[in-house]
């Protein structure tokens, strides 16, 4: 089984609850082994639209990164996902961002995800499950990566999923 590394996102509905869905997804999947808390963080790239909450995940899965891949998307589609303009908002957003230190690149998967070091909204969730971990083409932890981040003031770590209102 290999060890990955999950992030999670939403900004439409009941935006606790689409967490919850995912995760429970995810455990038909593999063994989730961590989960980080919930941060509020404002959206990018596209800005008129609500606050997304986000959550790192790891996984042990036997999937191979394109069929777990193949996986996410058909969840994301079954939670109620619809196509919409790139960035913009979505109920639910499942992206591998580390697949363990497999490096690879295809038309329609890069591991590690190419964008995972200038996001505090990925990073900041990952460092509290993974701090340790290093990124397999940079050679720096995830820790690290999220220090040398400026400090930014539209994300707030939130509390644990569980504690969150149903």
């Amino acid at each position: 089984m290999t060890l990955v590394h999950l992030g999670l996102g939403t900004n439409l509905g009941d935006r606790p609850a689409n967490l919850r869905a995912a995760l429970d997804a995810l455990g038909r999947v593999g063994v989730i082994t961590a989960r980080s808390r919930v941060w509020e963080t404002a959206p990018l790239y596209v800005t008129d639209q609500p606050a997304f909450l986000n959550m790192a995940a790891a996984l042990k899965t036997q999937l191979a990164p394109l069929d777990l891949l193949s996986c996410l998307k058909t969840m994301e589609d079954d939670l109620g996902r619809v196509a919409s303009v790139r960035y913009g908002p979505r109920l639910i957003d499942l992206d591998i961002l580390l697949y363990g230190d497999v490096v690879m690149e295809s038309e329609i998967l890069t591991l590690p995800h190419p964008r995972l070091p200038e996001r505090h909204f990925a990073l900041a969730p990952l460092a509290e499950i993974a701090g340790a971990c290093l990124h397999p083409l940079l050679g720096t932890d995830i820790a690290g990566l999220l220090a040398r981040l400026p400090e930014a003031d539209d994300i707030r770590r939130l509390a644990p999923l569980d504690s969150m209102a149903l």
